[in-house]
């Protein structure tokens, strides 16, 4: 995913981007204990990363190509859901948390498996989405829907895990469009 800016930015160290990572993970592991909770890892990690770092999405400026360059959301702490969700990712599974993205239809989520049961959230604001909350925003979605006959295909379909591989055609679709 770092390496999707090269295209524009040839001389981009992509080294560099993994390292920008590494240091973020550093600081938010002396945020925790070794024997923190997953629930108290997620805690932290949303803390850390939307609050105290400011990540976010980039509400001026939405469909601006910077916004799927990983670089350019790492320096302007604003990007779009997929690029903003692979940051987050790779801070979440260096915790060993179940986490994975969610290649749901208009805006693309990440959820977390716990103890306590799976916790799906928006990868713009760290937001955790209810069934009625998840179910409405497919809802627009709903008539392309031919998995069942009715077109009614379950929100369980919706939240699968999509594979690394998908997320990243995902990201070069964005930029296409």
């Amino acid at each position: 995913a770092a390496a999707i800016a090269q295209d524009e930015e040839p001389a981009l160290d992509v080294q560099e981007v993994l390292a920008t990572c590494d240091a973020l993970l550093v600081r938010l592991k002396r945020r925790l204990k070794r024997e923190a909770e997953p629930l108290q890892k997620l805690t932290v990690l949303n803390q850390f990363f939307y609050n105290e770092l400011g990540f976010g999405g980039n509400a001026n400026n939405f469909y601006a190509p910077e916004n799927s360059y990983l670089n350019e959301v790492f320096r302007t702490r604003r990007g779009i859901p997929i690029s903003i969700a692979v940051i987050w990712l790779e801070l979440a599974q260096a915790l060993d948390l179940q986490a994975e993205g969610v290649s749901f239809p208009g805006h693309f989520l990440v959820k977390v498996t716990l103890d306590e049961g799976l916790v799906v959230l928006d990868p713009v604001n760290g937001e955790s989405l209810g069934l009625d909350t998840l179910a409405e925003r497919l809802a627009p979605f709903r008539r392309f829907d031919a998995v069942m006959e009715d077109g009614d295909a379950p929100l369980e379909l919706h939240l699968q895990a999509c594979p690394p591989r998908d997320l990243l055609a995902r990201m070069l679709r964005n930029l296409k469009e």
